[in-house]
């Protein structure tokens, strides 16, 4: 299990319980500026992880469990499940909003879907071990933080064909939108640095998704 993954699950512990930097910092007697770089730096020992658990009253054992679960998760789909899901738009638009951790209620509130509808695509995913369908219609991703969609695969192709086009036309004139197309010449080694930030930008960008999804779904909108 990585490090970094039992940093993520003590954050969502810490949310799960309303508890902010500055309650964390007050505990440890550091201030709230210095817990805010420990994390942002998942700068820890395993002796401050567990000052931090006794705070919030989390057993350790418990959140190695939790780390060690979400890590878990299926990291890529195979050819023959996305194959599936890109056959059927209703599948694959209910899977993209699944794995993106939306309940049903918000599902067939959002797009024109009836619940029976709805429940037969979440059980097919559910067939397919995308997800885990649990009573109540409750759903559980059973993908990785990292998971991405196949290189040059069913859904990638999809995407390629019907949305790139339209996606790209757009003008990035928004306050919360950027495009950036830049080019130059680097050294393999310079190129592969920035690949790996590049990555950690993403392990960020799922983390900020987790982080978000305690807000409504009327706060929190599509980004890529």
């Amino acid at each position: 299990m990585e490090a970094t993954a039992l940093v993520d699950a003590l954050k969502r512990v810490l949310k799960a319980r309303g508890l902010t930097y500055a309650d964390i910092a007050r505990g440890l007697g550091l201030s709230e500026a210095s817990v805010k770089r420990i994390f942002s730096r998942r700068d820890f020992t395993l002796e401050r992880v567990d000052e931090i658990c006794l705070i919030a009253g989390v057993d350790f054992a418990e959140l190695a469990r939790s780390a060690s679960e979400e890590h878990a998760g299926t990291e890529r789909l195979s050819v023959e499940q996305e194959t599936e899901i890109v056959s059927d738009p209703r599948l694959l638009l209910v899977a993209l909003c699944a794995v993106n951790n939306w309940t049903l209620d918000e599902i067939i509130r959002t797009y024109d879907l009836t619940r029976a509808e709805c429940t037969r695509c979440l059980a097919r995913l559910d067939r397919l071990r995308i997800i885990e369908l649990s009573p109540g219609d409750r759903i559980r991703p059973l993908v990785s933080r990292t998971f991405s969609w196949r290189p040059g695969g069913p859904i990638q192709r999809f995407f390629h064909a019907r949305i790139e086009a339209e996606y790209l036309g757009s003008r990035f004139d928004r306050p919360d939108e950027l495009f950036l197309f830049t080019s130059g010449m680097l050294s393999h080694t310079s190129s592969a640095e920035l690949v790996t930030r590049l990555r950690r930008v993403a392990r960020d960008f799922a983390e900020q998704h987790r982080e978000d999804l305690g807000l409504p779904l009327a706060q929190r909108f599509g980004t890529s």
